[in-house]
């Protein structure tokens, strides 16, 4: 049984850092994707970062240069920096994994991953 858990959001001002932690357990290789979207309420999720089975990362443009992604195999833990936040990255963030072959920037395009986690909230203040 894969399991997802995200933690480490939180409220920021504007131009402020926070991390996000994501430890995905169950998986029995660490070649699959795994990536961030963000969801405010009455909008439709979106892809913000993902790491794909090869291992190249990829960014939506509004955080590329602001936000990185990572990912340490031996504790199956992804994680994303983010940097010079801004109020409109105020979001739930998720965190997702799924066996999803293509390319990182398609699977960022996509809501259909199969394991995610609850969420965590970031708030980027004014």
């Amino acid at each position: 049984q894969v399991q997802v858990v995200e933690s480490g959001g939180g409220s920021v001002q504007a131009g402020g850092s926070l991390r996000l932690s994501c430890v995905v357990s169950g998986y029995t290789s660490s070649s699959y994707f795994t990536g961030w979207f963000r969801q405010v309420p009455g909008k439709a999720r979106e892809g913000v970062a993902g790491i794909a089975r090869d291992g190249r990362p990829c960014y939506a443009d509004s955080v590329n240069g602001r936000f990185t992604i990572s990912k340490d195999n031996a504790n199956n833990t992804l994680y994303l920096q983010m940097n010079s936040l801004k109020p409109e990255d105020t979001a739930m963030y998720y965190c997702a994994a799924s066996s999803g072959l293509g390319i990182c920037s398609w699977l960022l395009t996509r809501a259909d991953h199969r394991y995610w986690g609850q969420g965590t909230q970031v708030t980027v203040s004014s």
